[in-house]
């Protein structure tokens, strides 16, 4: 069976095109009009080319892209061609943009903890779109993805590893106090890509236990339109056969859910799980009935 290739149409790539150049000048207008004038940087191969700037004063669009470039180039064995494209022209638009807000020195805040956490606030809008339209504007996690498979590390820690040094040296470099205002932005940049790419309506993944699975389950699908799946298992304790509901809410549902399983079964156990991502016509109806 040959692999199934896929194919941008004209009216996807322009969408990813316009998103991808939206969300670089987001970043950008963060980096120029809340955190570089107020000397606060971000984590990665951004935090870098920061410093590089505060200490050189070369220009922060050309360190951008010429920081990020290596990095982007061992994305081509990784990640395939359209994600290094995309990536390299994410990256350019960044540094296309710095180089815009420099030009008209706009700076929105002198206050420190306003440039922090709205500045936060922006550039993670910015770098989430990048990354919910298959681009990426630091080319730090393709670093630790390679260092990963050769030193044994997880990406994770080699990215926060990276990331504790670039303080370490930006506490040194400009004032701890500085390093400490980079470290709260870069959390709220953090907390505001995961927003951009799960939404607001984040689902819930839902498992029930009780002797009244029959009646829990048949409210569920005929009363509150929430399809069900009923699993079957061993009690670990009592050995006895079990059915348990399966189902995936939105977080509007829960309140209705919980009322009903305990109005039926008090004594029901149900596990509630966040789920990032939910397809399907039937949970993207019920969604949007809502």
């Amino acid at each position: 069976m040959e692999p199934v290739k896929s194919r941008l149409t004209v009216g996807q790539l322009i969408q990813k095109t316009f998103f991808l150049t939206l969300g670089a000048f987001i970043a950008g207008f963060a980096l120029d009009c809340f955190l570089i004038p107020n000397k606060i940087i971000d984590g990665g191969i951004v935090g870098i080319s920061m410093m590089i700037n505060y200490v050189t004063h070369f220009n922060l669009g050309i360190l951008l892209i010429l920081i990020n470039l290596p990095f982007i180039c061992l994305a081509f064995t990784k990640l395939g061609k359209l994600f290094v494209l995309q990536t390299f022209y994410a990256v350019a638009m960044l540094g296309i943009a710095t180089n815009v807000f420099n030009h008209f020195h706009f700076v929105v805040t002198s206050d420190m903890l306003l440039a922090t956490v709205f500045g936060g606030i922006i550039l993670g809008v910015g770098v989430g779109t990048v990354l919910k339209n298959e681009g990426s504007l630091d080319g730090t996690e393709i670093m630790a993805l390679v260092m990963s498979k050769k030193f044994g590390f997880s990406v994770g820690e080699i990215v926060m590893g990276f990331n504790i040094f670039i303080y370490v040296v930006a506490g040194l470099v400009l004032t701890w106090e500085s390093a400490m205002y980079s470290i709260l932005t870069y959390f709220i940049a953090y907390r505001m890509i995961d927003v951009v790419l799960e939404g607001l309506n984040s689902s819930k993944s839902i498992r029930i236990i009780s002797d009244k699975w029959e009646e829990i389950g048949k409210i569920l699908i005929e009363d509150l339109d929430i399809s069900v799946t009923y699993l079957h298992g061993i009690g670990g304790y009592s050995r006895q056969e079990k059915t348990l509901i399966y189902c995936v809410a939105s977080r509007l549902e829960m309140s209705k859910m919980k009322e009903v399983i305990r109005r039926i079964d008090p004594k029901a156990f149900f596990s509630v799980v966040d789920v990032h991502e939910v397809y399907g016509t039937r949970m993207s109806k019920r969604i949007d009935k809502i």
